[in-house]
């Protein structure tokens, strides 16, 4: 028998985590539910160009995010950039799903942590949907995911709380891994428009193929998720 809150209970809540995440969309109406959280993850990756371009002191003017779940971030750059921060933005959109992955993964491993992630998961979405979000999908499919992750905080039990976080966590880590396609292609296609994709404007910023920094951008990603699971597994409070 499995001890409540042991080890073992924690490694197979992840596990199931992420059978879920792969499995829903092979389910009976599984492209359904897992639909919101397809914007959820397009929402990570374009938030992280954003927010890469807000730190780096550039205006981050829209995001938009597309029914068929691609989207893109729009930022205003005064003047020449220059190529180090115009990579550092490009890198920030496929990073940021194991960023957000990382941190909820790592917020699962402490009680005290488990209702306020979720209520600031839920005040980001809400904060950038009136702030940013600029397309139909985002401004009707967000909203709702900040409700029901508000509605889980407030009145779930602790063991679904945390299952949320995990589920996420994984969500987001896995997500990273999915776009396996997109990192190894050099232009994508998004709204009807051909451009250059994240890693090919690294590439064209940095010089050394857009093959070269998905490797580099695959082998940070799964450094930040071991690291979270590995803390997470080792640290139950």
């Amino acid at each position: 028998m499995v001890a409540p809150g042991s080890q073992a209970e924690q490694v197979g809540r992840l596990i199931l985590a992420g059978f879920l995440v792969i499995a829903l969309p092979s389910l009976p109406l599984g492209n359904y539910l897992i639909y919101p959280f397809t914007i959820l993850t397009t929402w990570f990756h374009e938030m992280g160009h954003g927010l890469t371009a807000m730190a780096l002191g550039f205006d981050f003017q829209r995001l938009v995010i597309l029914s068929n779940g691609s989207g893109y971030a729009e930022s205003l750059y005064p003047g020449d950039p220059g190529a180090l921060k115009r990579a550092a933005v490009a890198a920030g959109g496929p990073l940021a799903p194991a960023v957000f992955g990382s941190l909820l993964i790592l917020a699962s491993a402490r009680r005290k942590f488990w209702r306020p992630a979720l209520y600031a998961l839920a005040g980001l979405l809400i904060l950038s949907v009136v702030i940013w979000v600029r397309s139909w999908t985002g401004l009707s499919v967000l909203p709702l995911v900040a409700l029901a992750l508000l509605a889980i905080a407030q009145r779930a039990s602790n063991y679904w709380t945390r299952f949320t976080l995990q589920f996420l966590g994984v969500l987001g880590a896995l997500s990273m891994f999915q776009q396996w396609d997109y990192l190894f292609t050099e232009q994508a296609r998004i709204g009807g428009q051909t451009m250059l994709s994240d890693t090919g404007a690294i590439e064209a910023s940095l010089l050394l193929p857009h093959w070269f920094w998905a490797l580099a951008i695959i082998a940070l990603a799964g450094l930040m998720i071991g690291a979270s699971l590995k803390y997470a597994l080792s640290h139950q409070r």
